[in-house]
C-alpha cells in the first residue's frame, strides 16, 4: 500500500452550476490519481491510500440518480481498506459527502459548508483543513481563483508534512459531454507546484477568451471575436500567439499603428507568423491581407 499525504478540495459554484476540485501533494502526477468530474453530475477526491475507481464509480451512481452521501456509504462498505481511504464528493445540489477513515495518517480530517469540503491527510499541523474552509468561505471570484486560494491556505499552515510536488485542478461546467471541462490543468512535478498551477490557470484564462474568439469568428462575428483576441492578450501580453490575433483584431478595428506593431511583435518572437499570415483565408481572418501588404510596404 502507497501512503499518498493530499490536501484537496471539492467545490461547487452555486452562481454559475460549475463543480471542481483541487490537491496538491508531494507524489508524483498527483492529479492523475485524486481528481474527477464530470459536467452537470459532480466532483470528487480520492486520496489517503487512494482507490482511484472511486472517481468514476461514485460519479456514475452521481449519474443513476444516487446522493452523494448513500453512493459513498455503499462504496465504502464494500471497500476492505475504507478505514485508509480519504474521499469527498459533490453534486450539483445539497451538501457534500466526505470520508477520512481512521486509518488515515495524522495530521488528517476534513471539514465542510454548503458547498464544499475539504480534507487532508499526513499534514503538518492540524490547523490545515480548518485554514482551508475559510479560506474558501471568503474568497470571491470564479471557483478555480477560490479552490486555488484554499490550496494556498494549506501550504501557509504548513502543507504535506513531506513537502510538496505536484498540484492539479479540474472545473467542470454545469451542464455538457461528460469530457467537457473549463480548467483542467495538472502540474506533474515542480519545486513549487501552486506557484506553476497558478502561473497555468492564467494561460488557461487567456485561452478560454481566445476559444471564445475561435467560435465567434467560426460564426462570422469577427468584431466580437476580436475583443475577446484582443481581452486574452492582455491577460498574457508576452504570449506571441495571443498577441498575433490581437494584432489582427486591433487592425480590423481601425487602429492599423497599434495592430501592425503587435503582429510585427509576435513575427519577432515567433517568425512563423510572417508565412502563416499569408495562409489565412478571410473567413479566418478578413484583413489578414491588408496587414499582410502593410508589412511588406514597412
Amino acid at each position: 500500500m502507497v501512503r499518498r499525504g493530499t490536501y484537496s478540495i471539492v467545490a461547487r459554484d452555486p452562481d454559475t452550476g460549475e463543480l471542481g476540485a483541487a490537491v496538491q501533494s508531494h507524489w508524483f502526477s498527483v492529479g492523475s490519481v485524486v481528481t474527477w468530474a464530470r459536467p452537470g453530475v459532480g466532483a470528487v477526491v480520492t486520496q489517503s491510500i487512494a482507490e482511484r475507481s472511486y472517481g468514476p464509480n461514485l460519479l456514475d451512481a452521481l449519474e443513476g440518480g444516487a446522493a452523494p452521501d448513500a453512493a459513498l456509504r455503499d462504496l465504502l462498505a464494500s471497500d476492505d481498506a475504507a478505514r485508509f481511504r480519504q474521499v469527498a464528493v459533490i453534486a450539483p445540489d445539497g451538501p457534500p459527502a466526505t470520508h477520512t477513515g481512521d486509518g488515515a495518517i495524522p495530521f488528517a480530517g476534513h471539514a465542510a459548508g454548503d458547498d464544499f469540503s475539504v480534507q487532508a491527510n499526513m499534514m503538518a499541523a492540524p490547523s490545515v483543513w480548518p485554514a482551508m474552509a475559510e479560506a474558501f468561505t471568503r474568497s470571491t471570484g470564479p471557483l478555480s481563483r477560490r479552490m486555488l486560494a484554499a490550496l494556498r491556505a494549506a501550504e501557509a499552515e504548513g502543507g504535506d508534512a513531506r513537502g510538496k510536488q505536484s498540484s492539479a485542478m479540474v472545473v467542470v461546467p454545469a451542464a455538457g459531454a461528460s469530457w467537457e471541462t473549463t480548467v483542467d490543468l495538472r502540474v506533474e512535478d515542480h519545486e513549487e507546484p501552486l506557484d506553476e498551477l497558478e502561473r497555468l490557470l492564467g494561460i488557461s484564462d487567456a485561452y478560454a477568451l481566445a476559444t471564445v474568439g475561435d467560435d465567434l469568428t467560426g460564426e462570422g462575428r469577427h468584431a466580437e471575436a476580436g475583443d475577446a483576441y484582443r481581452a486574452a492578450s492582455a491577460l498574457q501580453p508576452g504570449n506571441h500567439e495571443l498577441l498575433f490575433w490581437a494584432g489582427l483584431s486591433e487592425f480590423g478595428h481601425g487602429d492599423r499603428e497599434a495592430g501592425l506593431a503587435q503582429v510585427r511583435r509576435a513575427i519577432e518572437l515567433q517568425p512563423g507568423w510572417r508565412e502563416l499570415l499569408g495562409r489565412l483565408s478571410a473567413d479566418v481572418a478578413p484583413d489578414a491581407g491588408a496587414v499582410a501588404a502593410a508589412l511588406n510596404e514597412g
